[in-house]
């Protein structure tokens, strides 16, 4: 019993003590929560001290044009443009005063000055002639290692070709083998030509004249015709019996063939020309060939 009541003393002590605490509490918390009376307007406070300076603001909106100023000053000179355009031609002015009276003029010596004039003619006719002859070596030649080869297309009889080509230097086209020959016929069709005069004459002899035999086929080196001939198909070298002439000439086809034609014909022809400077010195043609005149016959 004497257990029991004494702790049953302590526990209603702290039971006490806890509802005291309590009641404190509440008292305390009323006190704070719940405000006081609004009390009376206080005196205006002194000025403050400049606060700091704050950030740049955004850019306003841009503000109203302002008045034009006053006219500046003249600048410096600049560079030169260029030219304009041509302008028109102007009209013609008025006619000048007529001048005065000329000497009189001394007696001509026409005879003197015609016969110049007929020289500078011939000179003016070898130069154009000549030089028509360097457009036709420029325009294109045929070469082998031992000849030049050119076509001249300036239709003569076969006396005027022959005597042509030995003014330029050369002598009418040989063709003594089937190789020169294959390359005539190449540089006949290239030329846009059917046939030309090459440098061989079928010769009537003492033995064959006045008959249908065979005569002597010679080249113009007076050469006779060996080896290699060219005759087209069915055409034999016969000398038909001459009127006037001895002699038959040859055309080269742009086939290859030969053809014998009368030699008062006229027609283009083959000139050939022998290297020079064989072994070191450049080739090219004779310089005659440039030089002479290839009008001039005899």
């Amino acid at each position: 019993m004497v257990e029991a009541g004494f702790s049953r003393g302590p526990l209603q002590l702290f039971v006490a003590l806890c509802i005291i605490g309590r009641l404190n509490a509440i008292e305390v918390c009323s006190n704070t929560i719940l405000p006081g009376s609004k009390g009376d307007l206080g005196k205006k406070g002194e000025e403050g001290d400049q606060g700091r300076l704050g950030k740049t603001g955004s850019s306003g909106q841009p503000g109203l044009p302002g008045e034009t100023g006053f006219k500046g000053e003249v600048g410096q000179m600049g560079k030169m443009g260029p030219a304009g355009e041509r302008g028109r031609k102007g009209d013609s002015g008025a006619d000048g005063p007529a001048g005065l009276k000329g000497k009189p003029g001394t007696t001509c010596d026409c005879g003197r000055y015609r016969k110049l004039v007929g020289q500078l003619d011939i000179n003016v006719s070898k130069l154009r002639n000549t030089v028509q002859f360097v457009k036709n070596v420029i325009l294109g030649m045929k070469e082998t290692d031992e000849k030049f080869y050119l076509i001249v297309k300036d239709a003569r009889k076969y006396r005027d070709a022959l005597m042509n080509c030995k003014l330029r230097g050369g002598t009418l086209a040989m063709p003594k083998s089937r190789e020169v020959n294959r390359l005539l016929a190449d540089y006949i069709n290239q030329a846009g030509l059917t046939r030309v005069y090459i440098g061989l004459q079928s010769v009537q002899n003492n033995m064959t004249a006045g008959t249908e035999e065979s005569g002597v086929n010679v080249y113009a080196d007076s050469t006779p015709l060996q080896g290699f001939a060219g005759w087209t198909l069915g055409e034999e070298p016969r000398v038909t019996p001459p009127t006037r002439s001895n002699a038959t000439c040859v055309e080269l086809q742009n086939t290859g063939g030969w053809s014998q034609v009368e030699c008062d014909i006229t027609m283009y022809y083959v000139c050939e020309f022998l290297r020079r400077g064989r072994g070191g010195g450049g080739g090219g043609i004779v310089p005659s060939a440039m030089s002479r005149d290839p009008m001039r016959t005899s």
